[in-house]
């Protein structure tokens, strides 16, 4: 047994015995606010190919009803397959939350599990949040543990995601501080995510979320019968740090557990792309608005970034899908360019238009000092504008549009939500509003049923 002091000990306890009243005011209405901006996620990912691939899967292996709603077909399941079908139907459209510090997407990974095992337990609105904060709290330190080395090769959300979804579940279950460590070293020997699939377009991201609620949840299940963990599987010597990063630092595990709480953090996204593209995208716009620039006006553009968008969003320089071109800087910019947002219908429609070829490859990415520095904390995005009368145009963003220092409204995270809704088809406007006014409410819910009418 490690020691009680161990960080995975530690991080074990807070989760475990986390309480409702323990959270503060404004991280609970955050967590709201995560919830609804999740929710609508994952109702505009219902048609994704990749997703209804998953679903089918998990209609063939799991039960065919029950109290746990997959959003994606209405229908019903296991906790462990309606998990599994809503992490994958809420990160593929790219509009899922974010944390900086870790790189690390929380909500597509946590409320899953939270909204699963709440609606099959008879769990209560409060217990719900509480779970979630637990989860994300959890899966941010671990991810900011790991660190930048990890980054690079492993995609954070499917490996700290792992362990964030064991925290969210167990706590929804009621283990004690031994069985919750016990449910890390299960959820942590099986944290798994690779960034290759974004040379060839492959679909795993979409798996790296499915398989993290899913494993997460059946760590934490598997401790509440007696199943044994590694107790130390974040710091040992031969646990996820040990064989996925070259800078992990322990005492992030534990940073300000209690006090700091990095739910409060997280950013929304506002384009539909990968959030390496949004300090450059808005930077750009900043140039564009101020200067009346049009398209034909550019001459080229550079972008001054932090080496993790070089080595995530480098790989790509042909996207050959919608989702490829979400890791793409010169796609979003030049759909930021043609329309002022890179949107759902922007990508769907024009990511292979010429036009939007002819912009995408006269733009590029240059390292930077200074924004690799800051880097993770703060996303700072620059650009340099050459147009083609010859003047050199510069812009500076520190905070993007959805971080917490220039965070959505609450009527826009309801606007957004509804939007993605729309977008995926999967419930009509009133639908969408009966649901959304429910999760607004949900602290106040004494039992978590359906969000959706039944088919």
């Amino acid at each position: 047994m490690a020691a009680a002091t161990s960080p995975t000990a530690a991080l074990a306890s807070f989760a475990a015995t986390l309480r409702f009243e323990d959270i503060p005011a404004p991280v609970l209405r955050r967590a709201e606010d995560l919830l609804v901006d999740w929710f609508g996620s994952a109702l505009a990912g219902r048609s994704a190919r990749p997703v209804q691939t998953i679903a089918a899967f998990a209609r063939a292996m799991g039960p065919a009803q029950g109290d746990s709603e997959v959003l994606v077909d209405r229908g019903g399941s296991s906790p462990y397959f309606a998990a599994m079908v809503n992490a994958a139907a809420s990160h593929v459209v790219e509009q899922d939350d974010v944390h900086n510090g870790s790189v690390f997407h929380p909500g597509t990974v946590v409320f899953p599990v939270a909204l699963a095992l709440a609606q099959a337990t008879g769990a209560s609105g409060r217990q719900l949040l509480t779970a979630a904060v637990a989860g994300y709290e959890v899966g941010i330190r671990v991810g900011e543990f790991l660190g930048r080395s990890h980054y690079k090769v492993f995609h954070t959300t499917g490996t700290a995601g792992t362990v964030a979804a064991a925290a969210t579940a167990g706590h929804l279950l009621g283990l004690d501080p031994a069985r919750m460590q016990h449910a890390f070293g299960s959820a942590g020997t099986q944290a798994a995510g690779l960034w290759e699939f974004l040379r060839t377009a492959a679909d795993s991201k979409q798996l790296h979320t499915a398989h993290a609620a899913a494993a997460g949840l059946m760590a934490a299940s598997l401790a509440r019968d007696g199943f044994t963990g590694a107790q130390a599987i974040l710091e040992g010597p031969q646990g996820l740090a040990a064989g996925m990063s070259r800078d992990a630092d322990p005492a992030r595990l534990t940073d300000g557990l209690g006090t700091r709480w990095t739910l409060a953090e997280t950013s929304f996204k506002f384009h539909a792309a990968c959030r390496h593209t949004h300090p450059a995208a808005d930077a750009l716009l900043a140039v564009l608005r101020s200067h009346a620039l049009q398209p034909d006006a550019i001459e080229r553009v550079v972008t001054h970034v932090h080496q993790g968008a070089i080595d995530v969003l480098g790989p790509v320089t042909d996207p050959a899908t919608v989702h490829q071109s979400k890791f793409s800087m010169g796609t979003v910019l030049a759909l930021v360019t043609r329309f002022g947002v890179a949107g759902l219908a922007e990508f769907d429609a024009h990511f292979r238009d010429a036009e939007t070829i002819a912009l995408r490859d006269r733009i590029s990415m240059v390292l930077d000092a200074e924004i690799d520095a800051a880097y993770p904390r703060r996303w700072i995005g620059k650009v340099t504008v050459f147009t083609r009368d010859g003047r050199q145009l510069t812009s500076r963003v520190d905070e993007p549009k959805g971080d917490p220092g220039n965070t959505l409204s609450r009527a826009e995270i309801t606007d957004k939500a509804l939007r993605l809704a729309a977008y995926g088809q999967g419930a009509t406007a009133g639908e969408t509003q009966a649901a959304l006014a429910r999760l607004w409410a949900i602290a106040d819910v004494e039992r978590v049923g359906r969000l959706l009418p039944a088919d």
